[in-house]
C-alpha cells in the first residue's frame, strides 16, 4: 500500500485532520465516554488523582491510562519528560474526566467523537509552545506512528493549524477552563434540576405491546426475573434478559370481569407471589367476577405446576375471599405481603360518588369490608380454612367489627408499596405506603398504620368532605403524608420508596404519578423533622437523557409502580387505557447524573428453566405507534477500542428516517422475499445496515438479492458506493466507509453477493453499479464492508 501524503493535497488537510481526530458518533450527556454517568470510583485512583471523588474512570482504567503515559515518556529525556510530562498526563487523564463525553465530543448526534479531548485556545497554544512534537506520540494507539508522522508534522510548525484541530470551541468546557467553571461544577453528580425545580430523569423501555399493564412484581429468588399482568387476565413472565416466556404464567381471561371501555376500573388487578415463593410455591391474585350477574371482587389462591415454575396450575385456584361490589368503580386491587409475613388486601369503598352507602359510608363502617385494609394468614392453609386472622389484628376483639380490618377509611386505595428501608442504616424498613385516589378536589398518599383511620369519607385529603362527619370529634384520623390538588392531576398511581444500587440520588426517594394528568412526582423524607418535600419529576430535556437505551418520554397513563429484584424502580403506563389495547410499556426509571462504581450493581441470575420458547424484546421508536415489525439486531463480533475494549456504540435515536424493512430472522428464509406481519415483499437491491446494537445509522452493508440477504466485499467500495446506500436508506450523507469488517462480519451462513462494487454515487441501487456479477468474490467475511450515514 501507498502511503499518501498531504503535501499534495493542502486544502484537504483540515479534514484529514479532523477524520484522524474523530472516531465514533455518540449522544450521551453527561459524561462518561462508555455513554453512561458517571461515579465515584470505589478506591482512590493513583494516576489520575484528580478524579478520584467523581469521574469517568475506576482503579483499573486509572492503570491503563498510567501505562499508556509511561509508555510515551519512555522517548524522552529528564529535561524533555519534565516539560511534557503534564500537559500529556493531562491530556490523557481527561478521559477520567465527568465532562469526558463533552471534551471527546461525544454529546452530539451529528458529530463523531474526537480521540483527544478538545483543549481551550490558550492551553493549546501552551501545548504547542513547550511540546508541539508529541502529538504524534498521543496518537500511536489509533495507528502505526508513520501512519501520523507525515500528518502532524505538517501542522507542528504552524500554531494555528495545530490549535484548529486540538481546540474545542466551546470555551466553557474545553480543558482546562471545565475545571475552573463554577456553574457547572455547583451541583455536579447530583439529580438535575430544571428552572421550576422539577428533577430531570431519564427512562428506559424494557417491555412493551401489553394490554393495560396493571401490575409488575419479582419472585425474590435469585432468578430477578418479573411477573407482569394485564387487566384482561394474563400474566406473563419476563427473564432478567428481557425476553418473555411465551406460555402465560396465568389466564384468567374466560372468568375477569373486564371491556374494553376506556377507564374500565373491573378487571386482573394484582397478583402477589406467597414471600417463601420457592417452597410454598403459592400466587394470590385480585380480581372482578360475575356471579349470577352479581359483580364482585374474589382473592383467589393458586399453585404452581410441580414441573414448571413459569406457569400456574389452572386447575388448583381457591378463593380465599369475596366481596360483594355495589358499583362497578373503586374496586381497590392491591395485594401485598408484609415483612410480617402477612398478606395485606386493599379494598375500595364500593363505588358511585362520594360513599353514600349507609350512614357514614362503607369506610368508616368497621361490619363491611368494602373501603378497608384487610391483613390475613393464609400460611399452613392446605388443611384448614383458606386464611386465619392474625391474633394482633386491631379489631379482632371489638364488637360488630370485621377482625380482617388492618385499617379503614380508605376510598380507592391505588397502588401500595413496603420500604425495604435505607439500605446502611435499616431507616422505614417494613413501611406501607399507599396512593389513595380522592374524589372531587385532592389524591393523597398515606403510610398504613395497624387501626389507622384514614378519614374517608369525612376528609378527603387534609379538607373536610363530609363536614358533619368531619366535625367528629371521634374522628381521630390520620392525616396523609401529602395531598395535590385536581390541577396536577385526578388519580394518584402510588410508587415506590427507591432503594436500589444502580442510582445512590435516588435513595429514599418516594416516587409516584398521577394516571390522568401523567405527571410524575417525588416525596423525600425529612430525617430531622420527618416531613415530606414534594418535586415534581419530569424528563431531562435537550442532552440529559442522550444516552444508549435512555429516553425522555412516555405515555401518559400511568398505571403502577415496581421495583425488581435488585431494588430498581420501574412503572407501567399506556398510550389508551383499554384492556383491549396492545398500547402498554414498562419503564425503567434512570438518573443520568450519577451511577453507582462499575461491578458494585453486578448481578448473576440464577437460570431459569424454560419450557416454551422465548420471545425477545426490542424497543419500540420513540413515544409514536407501536411498530408493527420488530426491528431485531442481528449480533457480530464488536469492534475493539483503547486498550482491546469492546467499542461502545450508542443506541439509535428516532429522529433518524428508515425506510428499509430490516427482516427479522423469523420473518425471511432463504429463497422466500417475504416479510411477515405486513405482507410486503422486499425489493431485489434493498439494502440494510447491521450493527451489534441495531443501531439504524451504521453497520455492515447488507443486501437482499434472489430471497436472501447477503454482503458486501470492500474491494473498491468507496464513498460514492456508500451514498448510494445510505441515500436508499432515507440519509443524506454517508460519514464513512468501514473496511475489514470494522463494523462486524458475518457468520458463515450468510453468504458474499457482491464485490469489487464502482459507484457513481447516483444509481438507485448498489445492482445499477459497476460489479461483479451477484455472488463471484474474491474475498471472505474478514473484507465485509460497513458504512456510517448521517
Amino acid at each position: 500500500m501507498t502511503l499518501v501524503t498531504c503535501d499534495h493535497f493542502p486544502h484537504l488537510l483540515p479534514l484529514v485532520l479532523l477524520l484522524l481526530l474523530q472516531a465514533w458518533q455518540g449522544c450521551c450527556h453527561p459524561q462518561c465516554l462508555d455513554y453512561k454517568p458517571p461515579f465515584e470510583p470505589r478506591q482512590p485512583l493513583v494516576f489520575c488523582k484528580e478524579y478520584s471523588k467523581f469521574g469517568c474512570c475506576d482503579l483499573e482504567k486509572d492503570g491503563e491510562i498510567s501505562v499508556r503515559f509511561y509508555n510515551i515518556m519512555a522517548n524522552f529525556d529528564h529535561s524533555g519528560y519534565m516539560t511534557c510530562g503534564k500537559y500529556l498526563r493531562s491530556i490523557l487523564c481527561q478521559e477520567c474526566s465527568p465532562y469526558s463525553a463533552h471534551l471527546y465530543d461525544a454529546e452530539d448526534a451529528n458529530t463523531h467523537m474526537r480521540m483527544l479531548p478538545g483543549l481551550c485556545p490558550d492551553y493549546c497554544s501552551e501545548y504547542w509552545n513547550q511540546c508541539r512534537y508529541t502529538l504524534s506520540l498521543l496518537l500511536e494507539d489509533f495507528g502505526g506512528p508513520q501512519q501520523f508522522a507525515n500528518l502532524t508534522a505538517t501542522i507542528e510548525e504552524d500554531s494555528r493549524r495545530f490549535c484548529d484541530f486540538l481546540e474545542l470551541k466551546d470555551k466553557q468546557y474545553c480543558y482546562p477552563n471545565v475545571l475552573t467553571n463554577t456553574e457547572l461544577n455547583a451541583n455536579l453528580g447530583f439529580v438535575s434540576e430544571d428552572p421550576t425545580g422539577c428533577l430531570e430523569l431519564c427512562l428506559q423501555e424494557v417491555a412493551n405491546g401489553l394490554r393495560n399493564p396493571v401490575a409488575m412484581i419479582h419472585a425474590d429468588d435469585g432468578t430477578h426475573r418479573f411477573f407482569v399482568a394485564e387487566q384482561l387476565g394474563y400474566v406473563w413472565v419476563y427473564l432478567a434478559n428481557g425476553s418473555r416466556i411465551d406460555r402465560p404464567f396465568l389466564n384468567l381471561t374466560r372468568a375477569v370481569l373486564t371491556s374494553p371501555w376506556a377507564g374500565d376500573e373491573r378487571g386482573f388487578l394484582c397478583i402477589a407471589l406467597h414471600p417463601r415463593f420457592t417452597v410454598v410455591r403459592k400466587a394470590y391474585v385480585y380480581y372482578s367476577v360475575s356471579v349470577k350477574k352479581e359483580e364482585r371482587i374474589r382473592i383467589s389462591e393458586f399453585t404452581l405446576l410441580p414441573h414448571d415454575d413459569n406457569q400456574l396450575d389452572h386447575s388448583s385456584e381457591r378463593t380465599i375471599l369475596e366481596v360483594t361490589e355495589p358499583a362497578s368503580n373503586h374496586n381497590g386491587g392491591q395485594l401485598l405481603f408484609g415483612h410480617d409475613g402477612y398478606l395485606y388486601i386493599f379494598i375500595g369503598d364500593g363505588g358511585r360518588a362520594g360513599d353514600p352507602f349507609g350512614k357514614f359510608g362503607n369506610a368508616q363502617n368497621k361490619s363491611t369490608l368494602l373501603g378497608k385494609v384487610l391483613r390475613v394468614d393464609v400460611e399452613d392453609n392446605d388443611e384448614s380454612v383458606p386464611y386465619s386472622i392474625p391474633p394482633d389484628n386491631p379489631f379482632v376483639e371489638e364488637k360488630d367489627s370485621r377482625p380482617e380490618i388492618y385499617a379503614y377509611g380508605v376510598r380507592n386505595m391505588w397502588r401500595c408499596s413496603i420500604d425495604r428501608g435505607d439500605p446502611a442504616t435499616g431507616r422505614g424498613r417494613g413501611r406501607m405506603l399507599c396512593g389513595d385516589v380522592g374524589q372531587n378536589k385532592y389524591e393523597e398518599v398515606d403510610i398504613i398504620s395497624k387501626g389507622g383511620n384514614y378519614g374517608w369519607r369525612a376528609k378527603e385529603g387534609f379538607s373536610c368532605y363530609d363536614r358533619k362527619l368531619c366535625q367528629n370529634s371521634s374522628l381521630d384520623d390520620i392525616l396523609p403524608i401529602f395531598a395535590y390538588p385536581h390541577k396536577l392531576g385526578k388519580s394518584v398511581t402510588g410508587g415506590y420508596i427507591y432503594r436500589g444500587c444502580q442510582m445512590p440520588n435516588l435513595n429514599g426517594l418516594y416516587i409516584f404519578g398521577d394516571f390522568m394528568s401523567g405527571r410524575l412526582m417525588s416525596l423525600k423524607e425529612s430525617k430531622i423533622t420527618g416531613d415530606w418535600q414534594f418535586n415534581e419529576v419530569c424528563m431531562g430535556r435537550d442532552q440529559t437523557c442522550r444516552f444508549p437505551k435512555l429516553i425522555n418520554s412516555h405515555y401518559k397513563y400511568i398505571i403502577s409502580f415496581a421495583e425488581d429484584e435488585a431494588g430498581e424502580l420501574y412503572f407501567l403506563a399506556t398510550g389508551k387505557a383499554s384492556s383491549t389495547a396492545r398500547a402498554g410499556i414498562i419503564y425503567k426509571i434512570v438518573d443520568p447524573s450519577r451511577r453507582a462504581p462499575p461491578g458494585k450493581c453486578s448481578i448473576k441470575p440464577l437460570p431459569v428453566q424454560i419450557k416454551g420458547k422465548l420471545i425477545h424484546f426490542y424497543p419500540k421508536e420513540g413515544k409514536g405507534t407501536f411498530s408493527k415489525i420488530a426491528q431485531i439486531p442481528i449480533i457480530t463480533t464488536p469492534q475493539t477500542r483503547r486498550h482491546g475494549k469492546p467499542l461502545q456504540y450508542p443506541q439509535g435515536t428516532t429522529s433518524q428516517p428508515i425506510t428499509t424493512l430490516q427482516p427479522t430472522p423469523q420473518a425471511t428464509t432463504r429463497g422466500r422475499g417475504y416479510k411477515r406481519g405486513r405482507g410486503r415483499k422486499l425489493r431485489v437491491g434493498s439494502v440494510r445496515l447491521v450493527s451489534a446494537d441495531g443501531l439504524s445509522d451504521r453497520g455492515r452493508v447488507e443486501i437482499f438479492i434472489r430471497g436472501e440477504w447477503g454482503t458486501v466485499c470492500d474491494d473498491l467500495f468507496n464513498t460514492k458506493a456508500a451514498t448510494v446506500v445510505c441515500r436508499q436508506l432515507g440519509f443524506t450523507t454517508a460519514f464513512a466507509v468501514m473496511k475489514r469488517a470494522a463494523l462486524g462480519e458475518a457468520d458463515r451462513s450468510v453468504r458474499i453477493l457482491l464485490d469489487d462494487v464502482e459507484c457513481e454515487g447516483g444509481e438507485g441501487s448498489l445492482l445499477e453499479c459497476k460489479r461483479s456479477r451477484v455472488g463471484k468474490h474474491n474475498c471472505t467475511h474478514g473484507e465485509d464492508v460497513g458504512v456510517i450515514c448521517g
